[in-house]
């Protein structure tokens, strides 16, 4: 019995990892189709988002059962529990995705600031390489690396908020920017949910870790 319970939850491991590396993949191609104006790039996400969605459902399906199954108890329910509670944070990450490709799909304005462009696009690597990160770090259980996600948000963060004033005086120093400068306002506050669904992991790595719930984000208000 316990090797299969050990097979099962090394599968489902395995499917949770394989699903944060799936939608640390989405948000990098949907930020990039933003800033290259791809909306092909775009509707390819749209597409594909069911596989989120999919994967999603069958993790947590998977959990419950293995709960009713085995019984587990310590650490090994942990384990199922910090999956269970992070695979709906990865999903919603992918909502944000999604989004970011509908902006992208109904974007009005045809006159873009360059500079703001550039900085989205590497917001969005960075936050993409967060997601990445916080995902190694679940396989690692490594909670004392995870802790330090919110020191990574908070540097991405400053330089979101440089996107909010370029854009804001974009709007005001001509009229023919204001379309476009309110979709950069829109993704920025999507690049930030994800930033702080990523804290949302970090935190479930270390009750994993430790058994303790902790708070990495005290509400503070990095962007908007």
């Amino acid at each position: 019995m316990r090797r299969l319970f050990d097979e099962e939850l090394a599968d489902l491991d395995n499917s949770f990892t394989e699903m944060g590396m799936l939608v640390a993949q989405t948000i990098q191609k949907a930020v990039q189709s933003f800033v290259d104006h791809d909306r092909e790039g775009a509707k390819a996400i749209l597409e594909n988002d069911h596989k989120i969605n999919e994967r999603e459902a069958a993790i947590e399906k998977k959990t419950f059962e293995m709960i009713a199954l085995y019984q587990p108890v310590t650490t090994d329910l942990r384990e199922i529990v910090t999956i269970l509670k992070a695979v709906s944070v990865l999903e919603r990450m992918g909502d944000q995705a999604r989004n970011i490709a509908n902006s992208t799909i109904r974007v009005k304005g045809t006159k873009h600031i360059a500079s703001v462009e550039k900085e989205l696009g590497e917001i969005g690597e960075q936050v993409a390489t967060m997601v990445s990160r916080v995902m190694d770090y679940y396989v690692k259980n490594d909670a004392l690396g995870a802790e330090t996600i919110a020191e990574e948000n908070q540097s991405w963060s400053n330089r979101a908020a440089k996107v909010r004033l370029d854009s804001v005086k974009g709007m005001k120093d001509d009229p023919e920017l204001v379309d476009s400068a309110a979709d950069y306002l829109v993704i920025a506050g999507y690049l930030k949910r994800i930033g702080d669904y990523t804290i949302d992991i970090a935190e479930w790595i270390v009750y994993k870790r430790t058994g303790k719930i902790i708070e990495l984000n005290p509400g503070y208000n990095y962007f908007i």
